[in-house]
């Protein structure tokens, strides 16, 4: 189905990241919110473990470097270790062994940028994972890192996006859709805050509200290539055909990278 196709548009593997999928949760229509209701997607695709295929020279660089954590007895050389281990098992698609890393190198670093990082790594581990306890788990870890850099920054709205997004997982959607509504009254134009409203609204048969929110993310930033795509799946969702051939079209004219043209003629071939 349109709603529940991941969209895998990045520039490059490392690319593929969080703002590029649907969530691994779909909510029921925002006027039933409130019951707790939050299934996970369907998507076969995605891997049970957040994990991918390593090349043979990034595997060895990985082993090699962890061998250097394992015998440090410097904490902070340990904590330095642990950061560039993150960012090779990032480069890797090993989302969630990158998120522990990170967060064993915020522990020590413990700083907003460390926290934020870390609080990404897990955020990203929750969006790859497909069984609902998983889920849960990264988001809560997402979330307790992401507290921390709002202690510190309570108008950090990226942060506030994203930790709402958490709270599919966690707690009643209607709080997590209420959080991105308040941060759109916080900034009517908040890129990320868009997206995301446009996207559960897809997930939840609500095409026109979608339709709604990703024109206006076109009218903000007409470069934001994935809500350009995300626009024209919720017009064919909604039976406007001519307009999603048209918007898909003009993803293709906005972005010539291969896996964003192959995502925009997947579709056009679905209009046929």
């Amino acid at each position: 189905m349109r709603k529940t196709r991941i969209l895998i548009i990045g520039i490059s593997l490392v690319a593929i990241a969080l703002i590029y999928m649907l969530p691994k949760v779909v909510v029921v229509d925002e006027s039933q919110l409130g019951t707790g209701a939050v299934a996970p997607s369907q998507d076969s695709n995605a891997s049970v473990t957040g994990h991918r295929a390593t090349s043979k020279e990034k595997a060895k660089a990985i082993n090699e470097l962890r061998v250097r954590y394992l015998s440090s007895s410097s904490k902070e050389k340990s904590a330095i270790f642990a950061d560039s281990l993150a960012t090779l098992y990032k480069e890797a698609g090993k989302f969630d062994s990158a998120a522990w890393f990170a967060g064993e190198a915020a522990t020590f670093f413990a700083t907003p940028a460390s926290f934020q990082e870390a609080g990404d790594n897990y955020y990203e581990a929750y969006l790859f994972a497909i069984a609902p306890a998983k889920q849960k788990d990264m988001a809560g870890k997402a979330q307790a890192f992401y507290n921390k850099v709002l202690e510190g920054d309570p108008k950090n709205l990226d942060v506030k996006t994203k930790l709402a997004m958490t709270m599919l997982a966690t707690s009643p959607p209607m709080q997590a859709i209420g959080q991105l509504k308040e941060i759109l009254i916080e900034n009517p134009n908040h890129e990320l805050a868009l997206y995301n409203l446009g996207m559960l609204s897809i997930q939840s048969g609500q095409y026109e509200l979608a339709i709604e929110r990703l024109e206006k993310l076109a009218a903000v930033n007409p470069d934001h290539i994935q809500g350009q795509l995300l626009l024209g799946v919720a017009y064919a969702n909604a039976e406007q055909k001519e307009k999603a051939r048209q918007q898909f079209e003009k993803v293709k004219k906005l972005d010539k990278d291969p896996s964003v043209q192959a995502t925009a003629d997947s579709y056009l071939k679905d209009l046929k």
